[in-house]
């Protein structure tokens, strides 16, 4: 069974070893003739910027050259210092977004890695930033992608490709949407330093492969954030050549992404930090739901429902309390719905979907403590408990769950690996390649048995720490 690569293409690599991959890119294309749009003009004089060749479209709706905002050949000298307000990815530990699609309800978090890469276009290596796009549709792994960035000397930021992978039952069905600035096409503007109404810009720009136009409408205006109004914002329509599809896209300071829709379909912003991040101890009420939840899994495990029940009326209590505060408004439904239905599975004495409701509810309660733990702290119990959601589904008798808990497991490390010392990461892993061998033999057993091995070991370093 095939495994991702990505986590060990991108760990740990050498600025030399990345310059090399780079030239390899530069020199493949060279020997092919080189991609569409790849090349930038010659300058007519010193004061007329090189400017980005562009494919060849005929299709009325993509906008006049006239419109564009991203033609000119950028310089890139500090790009990793990304200080673009509208996409502030180097500020963002970590996101969440919310929504539905398919009808399905739709989780993406999204990740600013240690790590940065090298890319080469335009006969040049940019640095550029790694940040990972991780989204989950009812629940399951559907898409991971690893994205680069790079900001301009004028503070555009600019997009120069991702990693793909998506899912079908738990396995990589295909990497479609993958693509590098200079070996698949140009890099491609994804926020301007000035947006203004009526601007064009294409975050991709390879047609009959991916291809997206947005045109400004709105600029400084109003939006309904997670805790409250945010100013500022940027109001866009994207066009997706390809599908014939629009949507609509608002963009917020300090935020980035906040809001998309389109056919049905809505993604918005539950929660970012720093952004959202608040001074101080996590308070004790969130402590008790996510200590509770634990509790609750373990007891729904042994049968000890007098236990269980008792310990959903502290959380209940504790939740109250919370409530009564400051609450991301996009979180307070989650958490209020999964508690509900975790008194409920408790109440009925059903092991297998007690279980899978305490594993929702310290998500939703890992989620609420992003405002007040260090995101690497979070994504260390996240990790955790995918190993406890594997437990569940090992039991459950669904392999493909199994997978997709594996391979979850797998990028959330990548969160979290530059936090541990070499021997930490060392069992980590080896216990990981223990699961590995057991996942890929379809033994549900044998992975139940290195799940348990897996938060053993994770419960040594948490005493540790």
């Amino acid at each position: 069974m095939s495994r991702p690569t990505i986590s060990t293409f991108e760990r740990n690599r050498s600025a030399a070893a990345a310059l090399a991959v780079a030239a390899a890119f530069l020199t493949a294309a060279l020997v092919g003739g080189g991609c569409r749009g790849d090349a930038g003009s010659a300058p007519a004089s010193d004061e007329e910027p090189a400017t980005i060749a562009q494919p060849v479209i005929d299709d009325p709706r993509v906008a006049p050259s006239g419109k564009r905002v991203d033609l000119a050949v950028p310089t890139f000298s500090d790009p990793t210092r990304i200080t673009n307000p509208l996409f502030p990815v180097s500020n963002q530990e970590s996101v969440l977004l919310l929504g539905r699609v398919d009808g399905e309800p739709f989780r993406t978090e999204v990740t600013l890695l240690p790590d940065s890469r090298i890319i080469e276009w335009q006969g040049r290596p940019v640095e550029t930033l790694v940040s990972q796009y991780v989204a989950f549709l009812g629940g399951r792994i559907h898409e991971v992608a690893y994205d680069f960035y790079a900001q301009d000397d004028e503070g555009a930021v600019w997009y120069f490709g991702e990693d793909v992978f998506n899912f079908e039952n738990g396995a990589i069905s295909d990497t479609h949407g993958t693509w590098i600035a200079g070996k698949d096409g140009p890099a491609a503007m994804i926020m301007p330093a000035d947006p203004k109404p009526g601007d064009v810009y294409r975050p991709e720009n390879i047609p009959g492969f991916v291809f997206e136009e947005v045109t400004v409408k709105a600029v400084d205006r109003t939006l309904p954030g997670p805790l409250g109004p945010v100013e500022g914002g940027l109001v866009v329509e994207e066009l997706h050549l390809m599908d014939s599809a629009t949507e609509g896209k608002t963009f917020a300071p300090g935020y980035g992404e906040f809001f998309t829709g389109g056919g049905g379909d809505v993604e918005a912003l539950a929660l970012a930090v720093p952004t959202d991040a608040l001074p101080g101890a996590t308070p004790e009420e969130l402590v008790t739901l996510e200590r509770g939840a634990t509790d609750v899994f373990a007891a729904a495990g042994s049968g000890d429902w007098g236990e269980a029940r008792a310990t959903v009326r502290e959380m209940a209590s504790a939740w109250k309390t919370v409530r009564a505060g400051e609450v991301p408004n996009r979180l307070e439904p989650q958490m209020s719905r999964a508690l509900e239905a975790l008194a409920d599975r408790v109440e009925s004495r059903k092991a297998p979907e007690a279980r899978q409701a305490a594993v929702d509810v310290a998500r939703w309660s890992l989620d609420l403590e992003l405002r007040h733990r260090p995101a690497a702290e979070v994504d260390f119990a996240r990790f955790d408990l995918w190993a406890a959601q594997l437990l569940v589904d090992a039991a459950a008798g669904d392999a493909a769950a199994v997978n997709g808990d594996f391979f979850t497991l797998d990028y959330v490390r990548d969160r979290i690996q530059d936090t541990l010392d070499d021997a930490e990461l060392t069992r980590l892993n080896t216990d990981l390649e223990a699961l590995d061998g057991a996942v890929a033999d379809e033994d549900l057993a044998a992975a139940a048995e290195g799940a348990r091995q897996l938060r053993a070991t994770l419960a040594e370093f948490q005493l540790a720490g």
